[in-house]
């Protein structure tokens, strides 16, 4: 095994930087952390690592003191946390000039494969001259693993599958005007642009493929995930319940479901599951990151649990794969990109519903931005669509006056109606192109 780490680690001292699309997250501005890149497989986060190792070059630091170890490397199968302690070691051997007189960067990619890194880890960070970065697929390389091992030393980095204006960048196409600077052929081609992402997705693999092949590219992905991140990972003994319940999910994007409802359908069917099991299997979906879900937004945790939760794919490409008919899906493919676009920008989510019947898709907070309502359909054009969208907005914002209410659709053009006071329009191509 040795020989086969000092071969790896030649190999990464030397390896050009990649040419790649850059990618609009950022490393938090906080010394002295681990920080934990983490999100779904082939959503981009070694391409993440490599952007950050070529920003510090391009600021002037040594190549040899960038590195990145792909630990899913088939040569490294079987590496123990005592083969990753002697490579670093070998490092510091090969450049001692390096140790306690600058700062190395070190990236461990898909961390996970390595039994018992997290010591490792820690004794890094407390006793090298070292900025560590750790990645994985699963949200539990940060929630259940670092956060306890490194008790308070590290912090997480979400990479998700491209975002609208990195879709737009990656085909040469990011507009450099704001969309109020546009002429309408702009904006006509943004919507045009916009349609086609809804479609696609954000799988940077995915981007430019026809149909077919991008449909056999996702169906892959998604296999691997559960097989991978999901049935190896936590041992699944049920595999029949778990893929009836991802396919269940996957099939009604920006729907409502209970673990209690999908406990008595699979009972119906005679598949015995404890929902214990199905809410342990969600858990399990949602820290491989295959899934999203969003709660009721509420002051009261009770109502928060009892009531349903609405589930998203972790990408609007996905949804064709597992859509029960053949309707288009821009409506659910739209609200999935905004819950997404959302979440890119560390919003905290939840849906709201009154006692009276009245929703809104999106409650979104956080510290030092406005709160959000954001109502999303495909199109207002429908007389009937949009006073139904505009009621519930109303009726909802009068319970949160503060917020800024949006009603976010593909059309071209505001609604030929008043709105109700506080009530904006914004096309979705801005929405999704603003920060």
């Amino acid at each position: 095994m040795r020989d086969i780490l000092e071969l790896v680690l030649a190999e990464a001292l030397t390896r050009p930087f990649p040419q790649l699309t850059k990618r609009d997250a950022r490393l938090p501005r906080v010394a002295g952390k681990v920080m934990a890149v983490i999100g779904v497989r082939r959503g981009g986060k070694t391409s993440f690592l490599w952007q950050c190792l070529a920003d510090r070059f391009a600021a002037g630091r040594p190549r040899d003191s960038l590195i990145l170890l792909g630990l899913e490397d088939d040569r490294l199968d079987g590496i123990t946390v005592a083969d990753l302690s002697w490579l670093v070691e070998e490092y510091f051997r090969r450049f001692p000039g390096r140790r306690d007189a600058t700062t190395v960067t070190l990236c461990l990619d898909e961390i996970q494969v390595v039994p018992g890194w997290e010591k490792l880890v820690r004794r890094l960070v407390d006793t090298e001259e070292m900025e560590l970065l750790v990645s994985g697929s699963s949200a539990r390389l940060l929630s259940s693993e670092i956060a306890t091992s490194m008790r308070g030393r590290a912090m997480d980095v979400l990479v998700y599958p491209f975002s609208f204006r990195e879709a737009l960048r990656h085909a040469g196409e990011e507009p450099t005007k704001p969309w109020t600077s546009m002429a309408r052929a702009g904006r006509s081609r943004l919507d045009a642009r916009l349609r086609a992402y809804l479609t696609v997705g954000g799988f940077p693999e995915a981007q430019g493929l026809e149909a077919l092949d991008r449909f056999r590219l996702l169906r892959g992905y998604v296999d691997v995930m559960v097989l991978r991140d999901v049935i190896e990972r936590h041992a699944v003994t049920n595999p029949l319940a778990l893929r009836w319940l991802q396919r269940e999910l996957l099939s009604s994007p920006a729907g409502a479901f209970s673990i209690n409802k999908c406990f008595n359908t699979l009972k119906s069917q005679g598949v015995a599951v404890s929902k214990d099991t199905l809410h342990a299997y969600l858990a399990h979906l949602e820290d491989a990151f295959l899934i999203r879900t969003v709660a009721l937004h509420t002051a009261s945790e009770r109502q928060r649990m009892v009531h349903p939760r609405k589930a998203y794919p972790i990408d609007q490409g996905m949804i064709a794969l597992f859509q029960r008919t053949a309707a288009p899906q821009t409506g659910h493919a739209l609200e999935t990109a905004v819950l997404l676009h959302l979440e890119r920008a560390h919003y905290t989510l939840g849906y709201v519903r009154t006692s009276d019947g009245y929703e809104v898709d999106f409650h979104a907070s956080r510290p030092g931005a406005d709160t959000l309502l954001v109502q999303v359909c495909a199109s207002a054009s429908d007389t009937a669509t949009l006073a139904r969208e505009l009621r519930a907005l109303a009726h909802v914002r009068q319970n949160y006056p503060e917020a800024r209410a949006l009603l976010v659709t593909m059309d071209a053009d505001p609604p030929g109606t008043d709105l109700p006071e506080g009530v904006e329009w914004m096309p979705a191509a801005r929405f999704l192109l603003e920060e």
